[in-house]
């Protein structure tokens, strides 16, 4: 049971990419403790090259925080780009999972979830709160229309 739980962990996480932090700004300062931060992350879409997303999500911090004991709130923004020529795979996925971050220690994510809208030539990237245990409303959303970069 274990192993086959940590093969769809993996599974899951191999679909998902890493983000990199491009910066936080304090929105509470705290006594004791981690302030309070809204931080900004940046990702690549790692099935179509050419678009980029940039995610801000509030921090907890806090001792619990300090931790990595606190749930991080639902709340958060997203914005992506091209930033490059755009190379549509063969098989795109409807949708797809393209990052992933827990947000609490158990049971708690933010998820961007890319869809095609193939009508109307556009990659619609939306940001989620994912809660297991009851859902969360929350959700940002960013589209990318598919068009020629720098003449090609």
């Amino acid at each position: 049971m274990r192993k086959t739980l940590l093969a769809l962990a993996a599974l899951a996480l191999g679909t998902a990419v890493q983000a990199e932090e491009i910066g936080c700004v304090t929105t509470a300062w705290k006594l004791i403790g981690a302030n309070h931060r809204v931080c900004v992350e940046a990702f690549d879409d790692p099935k179509v090259p050419g678009v980029a997303c940039h995610i801000s999500q509030a921090k907890k911090g806090g001792i619990s925080g300090s931790l990595g004991l606190a749930e991080d709130p639902s709340q958060f923004s997203i914005a992506c780009r091209q930033v490059g020529p755009i190379a549509l795979p063969a098989k795109l996925p409807k949708d797809e999972v393209v990052f992933s971050e827990d947000t609490s220690i158990l049971f708690k994510e933010t998820r961007v979830v890319r869809f095609w809208d193939e009508k109307r030539k556009t990659l619609v990237y939306t940001a989620i709160s994912r809660k297991l245990i009851e859902g969360a409303p929350a959700n940002s959303i960013s589209t990318v229309p598919v068009m020629p970069w720098g003449g090609r």
